[in-house]
C-alpha cells in the first residue's frame, strides 16, 4: 500500500475558484470626433493625479480653456493616427487581450480595460464580481510607475471595488521595467533597425511629467534632485518615474552594445509651462542637428502600444523638426503592441503575481 502523500504546511493549495486578470492601458477617444476627443480630454485631464492643481481651478482650466480649444486639434491628428481597426491603442489592447486569455487557460478570465473612457474599469470590474472570483490581478499597462499613470489605475479600482460587500483578493503590477522580457522584446525590434542602418545617435524618449509630481513622491524631501539622483537605481528612488525611465534606458543600453556618448534619455509631450521633467526630447533633437548628427533611431520605452504620442508625435512631428534641424534619417521603432514577447512577458507577471 502507498504511503499517504503529505502536503507541506507551508505549500499554497489552489482555491476552487478562477483568477481575474484586468489589463489597463491609459485610454482612447471612442472615435476621433471633435465631441469625443473633447470628452475623452475632459476626463482625462480632470483626473487629481494628471493635473494636480485644486479641483476648483483645474474644472475651469479644463473645460474653459483646454478642452473646447485643444479637442478640434487633437482631433486632426487622430484622425491621421486612426485605421480601418480604429484606435491602435484599443485594436492591440485587445488582441492581447485574447492572446493571453488563450495563453493562460480556462482559470483565468482576461479582460482589458481604459483608464478613460472604454471599455472601462468599472465594466470590467463588474463583470469579475459576478463570476465568482478568488482573485483579481490588476496590470497597468505602464512598464515605470507614476502617480498620474499606475497610481490613477490604483485609485480608480480601489474605488469601485470597495464597497463590494466580498472583496476578493487584489493584486497590483507596480512596474515591470526590469523584466527580461519585456526588455528583450524593446531589444529585437531596436536590433531589427540597428542592423540594417548604422545611426549616429539612439534616442530613448518618455512621457514626461511635470516637476512637482516627481518632488511630491520624494517623502524624504532629499533624495530628488534632478541630477545625479537619477545616476542609479536604487531603493530611496525605486517608484521614481524619472529614475524608473533612466534604469530603463541602462538596461536597454546594456542588452544593444551601444557605447556611452551615442544615446540620450529624454521626456515628451510637456504641457503647460510649468517645468517638466528634462532633458526634452525636442530640445535634444535641436541639438542634435546642430552638432550635426544626420541619422537617428528612437525607442518609446514608456509605451507598450503604439498609440498618439509614439505614431505622431515621435514618428512624424519629432522626424519633421530633425529634418528641419539639419538630420536625415529619423526612424521610430515600433511599441511591443501584440508581440509573443510581450505576451510572454504578461504571462509571466499574472503566474508570479
Amino acid at each position: 500500500m502507498e504511503a499517504p502523500v503529505v502536503q507541506s504546511p507551508t505549500a499554497r493549495v489552489k482555491a476552487p475558484g478562477k483568477t481575474g486578470v484586468l489589463l489597463v492601458n491609459l485610454g482612447t477617444p471612442d472615435s476621433p470626433s471633435v465631441p469625443d476627443v473633447r470628452k475623452y480630454l475632459r476626463e482625462f485631464l480632470m483626473d487629481g493625479r494628471v493635473i494636480d492643481i485644486p479641483y476648483i481651478q483645474r474644472f475651469f482650466l479644463i473645460n474653459g480653456i483646454i478642452a473646447p480649444f485643444r479637442a478640434p486639434k487633437s482631433a486632426k491628428v487622430y484622425k491621421e493616427l486612426w485605421t480601418e481597426t480604429g484606435s491602435p491603442l484599443k485594436y492591440y489592447g485587445h488582441v492581447v487581450e485574447r492572446e493571453l486569455q488563450k495563453e493562460l487557460g480556462s482559470e483565468y478570465v482576461v479582460k482589458l480595460a481604459m483608464r478613460y473612457q472604454n471599455p472601462s474599469i468599472k465594466a470590467g470590474l463588474d463583470e469579475f464580481q459576478q463570476q465568482g472570483l478568488t482573485e483579481i490581478i490588476v496590470i497597468p499597462f505602464f512598464p515605470q510607475y507614476a502617480s498620474a499613470s499606475t497610481g490613477s489605475v490604483y485609485e480608480l479600482v480601489m474605488d469601485n471595488v470597495k464597497n463590494w460587500q466580498v472583496i476578493p483578493a487584489v493584486r497590483f503590477i507596480n512596474r515591470f521595467l526590469e523584466h527580461p522580457k519585456f526588455i528583450e522584446g524593446f531589444v529585437r525590434l531596436g536590433r531589427k533597425y540597428m542592423d540594417a542602418y548604422d545611426y549616429d545617435h539612439i534616442i530613448f524618449s518618455y512621457h514626461g511629467l511635470p516637476e512637482r509630481q516627481i518632488t511630491k513622491g520624494d517623502v524624504t524631501h532629499s533624495v530628488c534632485q534632478f541630477g545625479s539622483c537619477c545616476e542609479s537605481f536604487h531603493a530611496m528612488n525605486q517608484h521614481c518615474y524619472r529614475a524608473q525611465c533612466f534604469e530603463t534606458t541602462r538596461l536597454l543600453v546594456r542588452e544593444l552594445g551601444i557605447p556611452e556618448g551615442k544615446y540620450t534619455t529624454s521626456f515628451q509631450s510637456r504641457l503647460g509651462r510649468t517645468p517638466w521633467i528634462k532633458p526634452y526630447t525636442d530640445d535634444v533633437i535641436r541639438e542634435l542637428g546642430a552638432k550635426g548628427v544626420q541619422s537617428v533611431l528612437a525607442f518609446s520605452p514608456s509605451f507598450v502600444a503604439d498609440c498618439l504620442e509614439t505614431t505622431i508625435e515621435i514618428g512624424v512631428e519629432y522626424k519633421e523638426l530633425f529634418e528641419e534641424s539639419g538630420g536625415k534619417h529619423w526612424q521610430l521603432v515600433e511599441s511591443l503592441n501584440d508581440s509573443p514577447l510581450w505576451i510572454e512577458t504578461l504571462v509571466d507577471l499574472v503566474k508570479t503575481a
